[in-house]
């Protein structure tokens, strides 16, 4: 029989527990610490002296008071000392930001990923952008690792890129280019767009509160984050997610992936483009164009729209079946579609969902916007120190 936790042990899952809520709601009093987390005031009081002492936390007396006696000390994360590196490779924009603890944007970079660039040229472009942050770090600031984001398959340990859309199947060591280009990151730890899209809009977005959720992500190709439980479901190696190589119609058309009929083939920017009669466009602006004529009545978008919309609920269905969720959210131009086809899409998931897995659940957008993917991959850096906050 193992041993039951030493007091060691609970004191540091104590601290990460303490770290993380005030790392995701922000200044926090000790009051409301000690209520949400269920410690008594002098633990709390013990607890925040040590992530003090650590630099990872500051303590002061709030700036109003409505009520008379002794106010309880604000603890509030230090987002200028403590920062880790995110960087996103997507479709066709490449980003880079320093997030400071707390989930707080420091400084930002971004530019269009040209065509044709691969993951392990786009590192060169993110590499810069890195140097040029390094330059105005305070002096006592610390950094705790780097996380990457990549539109398309990835190993989560070491940044290996197994399958991009613009490219398709591919094998490049992104991450390994990266150390490459910069020495030392910390800790790297990569992850699918959509996946850390889906962690940053569960911590921070539209998803809060939600520990059952699927994030759909759309551009050349489909993604999904999935949350079940209150945790990431990657699978082995980081490569779960890949929804949009579901095989919906075996007859269908050939997808990049090399099989025939996949998801994506039915709901991608291509399939609606083409659906639309708009095979020279691509892109967000192209797929807004499409929703924007439908709306105003152009009936081959109309019928496109109808189309995508309807495989799009068949398969949001079929994962409300397998993952029972409380919230499904559009992101890329998946929202764009599901705007402007969003009875479709209901129509056909009543259809196909089974009562007790569809009747709750909520079709959503995302709050976060184009930020996510960084807010997703900062939080992946973020991971290690709040598991352990004292493990240096």
């Amino acid at each position: 029989m193992r041993a039951g936790p030493s007091q060691e042990e609970v004191r540091r899952h104590n601290l990460g527990t303490l770290l993380r809520y005030v790392h995701v709601h922000g200044a926090t009093s000790r009051a409301e610490l000690t209520s949400r987390l269920g410690l008594n005031r002098s633990t709390i009081g013990a607890l925040t002296a040590d992530l003090i002492s650590a630099g990872l936390v500051s303590e002061a007396v709030p700036n109003r008071i409505h009520r008379a006696g002794r106010p309880s000390l604000v603890v509030r994360p230090e987002s200028g000392r403590i920062y880790a590196y995110a960087l996103s490779i997507e479709v066709d924009r490449l980003r880079a930001a320093r997030i400071g603890l707390g989930g707080r944007i420091l400084e930002q970079y971004e530019t269009e990923r040209p065509p044709g660039m691969t993951a392990e040229d786009a590192v060169r472009p993110l590499a810069r952008y890195v140097r040029a942050m390094r330059t105005g770090v305070p002096d006592d600031a610390r950094c705790v690792g780097t996380g990457l984001a990549v539109a398309g398959m990835v190993r989560g340990e070491d940044g290996m890129v197994r399958l991009s859309p613009p490219a398709g199947r591919i094998q490049e060591p992104a991450g390994a280019a990266l150390r490459a280009e910069l020495g030392d990151l910390g800790r790297l730890t990569a992850g699918n767009h959509a996946d850390v899209c889906a962690l940053a809009e569960h911590a921070r977005g539209a998803a809060v509160g939600c520990d059952n959720v699927i994030y759909l992500y759309g551009d050349a190709g489909v993604g999904a984050g999935i949350v079940a439980g209150g945790r990431r479901v990657t699978g082995h190696g980081g490569y779960g997610g890949e929804v949009g190589h579901m095989v919906v119609n075996p007859y269908g058309r050939p997808c990049g992936c090399g099989s025939r009929g996949c998801w994506e083939t039915e709901i991608g920017e291509h399939a609606l483009l083409r659906l639309a009669g708009r095979t020279g466009d691509s892109g967000r602006e192209a797929v807004l164009g499409v929703v924007e004529s439908a709306q105003r009545g152009d009936s081959q978008a109309q019928h496109a729209m109808r189309q995508v919309g309807d495989w799009l609920g068949f398969g949001v269905g079929n994962l409300v079946n397998i993952f029972n969720p409380e919230v499904v959210i559009f992101g890329g131009t998946l929202r764009d579609v599901y705007l402007g086809a969003a009875a479709q899409i209901r129509s056909r998931l009543n259809g196909v969902g089974l009562a007790a897995c569809r009747e709750h659940v909520r079709l959503r957008t995302p709050e976060l916007g184009p930020d996510a993917g960084l807010i997703g991959a900062a939080e992946l850096a973020f991971e290690h120190l709040l598991g352990d906050p004292l493990l240096s």
